[in-house]
């Protein structure tokens, strides 16, 4: 499930190289980070800092609002920590353009995250929880299908992020399917793909009205959104799936390591770790070369 490039491995790849690997359901690791870290005063700042001002799950750098929320502070540490994830977001851009460029030709490009407290122990609420292995669902509102990739960087100096994961989309389909409801004629919601007349109009409200209350696209929704986010409860509501040994695998991302994964792909979660960068990249599904293993195209079938 884990695809390393090293530093040589990445100068050598093509153009499709690392991006097959990602829509073929692996995780893309780079021992030797990819992209240049802020400085070392800046990073001490985010660990130092961020945990003392954090106001809701992470912090996160909007680049379409070009605002950072989840912060509690002064305007000089606001600012600071702005600076700090929207330049490091450029960076991360400039890099994934080169190293995945068709999917990253038409991508919306969402949050620039800095994730400052220790993932062991949150006590989130389960929906909310890192901890607990799941698929994602949505990515700003509805996805319609396209593809949530998510790029990190391990920026603790001392200590591993350590992730789970209990396989990829088309093997927990299979398994869970139909436990989790999400099987073509399993319901009214989230089984035909096809979206109908107030899904499209539902799209168009909160387009309209997103403009001018970014938050309205939450509104949106899709019967394959429904389905995704149903999925991703049933993993995360169920003790059974979360406790089963089948298909699980742990992941160590040492200090200073870089990964991406197709979030929506490939199951996840984060079983520790402090002090991590997390941007997220909306791919759509027309750019994939493999758009057999996406999700929605999954979703229009049962498996075998």
């Amino acid at each position: 499930m884990l695809a390393t490039f090293t530093k040589a491995q990445v100068a050598a790849a093509g153009p499709n190289d690392i991006s097959d690997a990602l829509e073929n359901g692996k995780i893309v690791c780079f021992p030797d980070c990819p992209v240049e870290l802020p400085s070392p005063e800046d990073l001490e700042f985010l660990r130092q800092e961020m945990p003392k001002h954090l106001s809701s799950k992470n912090i996160s750098y909007h680049p379409e609002s070009d605002r950072i929320i989840g912060i509690k502070g002064t305007p000089e540490v606001v600012e600071r920590a702005q600076r700090i994830l929207k330049e490091q977001n450029a960076r991360h851009q400039a890099f994934l353009k080169k190293a995945i460029p068709a999917l990253a030709k038409d991508w919306k490009v969402g949050t620039a995250s800095f994730r400052p407290l220790q993932e062991k122990g949150r006590d989130l609420p389960a929906h909310a929880s890192n901890e607990l292995v799941h698929v994602d669902a949505g990515a700003y509102g509805a996805t319609h299908g396209d593809g949530i990739i998510r790029f990190f960087i391990n920026v603790n100096p001392a200590e591993d992020r350590v992730w789970a994961s209990k396989g990829s989309f088309p093997e927990l389909y299979r398994r869970y399917g139909e436990k989790a409801g999400v099987l073509p004629g399993n319901g009214a919601d989230g089984q035909a793909m096809d979206e109908g007349l107030f899904d499209r109009l539902r799209t168009s409200f909160s387009n309209v009205c997103s403009a001018l209350v970014p938050s309205a696209k939450f509104l949106d929704s899709s019967p394959y959104d429904r389905a995704m986010r149903r999925f991703h409860n049933y993993m995360k509501d169920t003790p059974a799936f979360q406790s089963t040994a089948e298909g699980h695998q742990e992941f160590r991302f040492k200090p200073f390591w870089a990964w991406m994964v197709f979030t929506d792909r490939v199951s996840h979660a984060c079983l520790s770790g402090q002090h991590a960068f997390a941007d997220t990249f909306v791919v759509p599904l027309g750019s994939c070369r493999l758009p057999a293993m996406a999700p929605i195209n999954i979703l229009k079938t049962r498996p075998a």
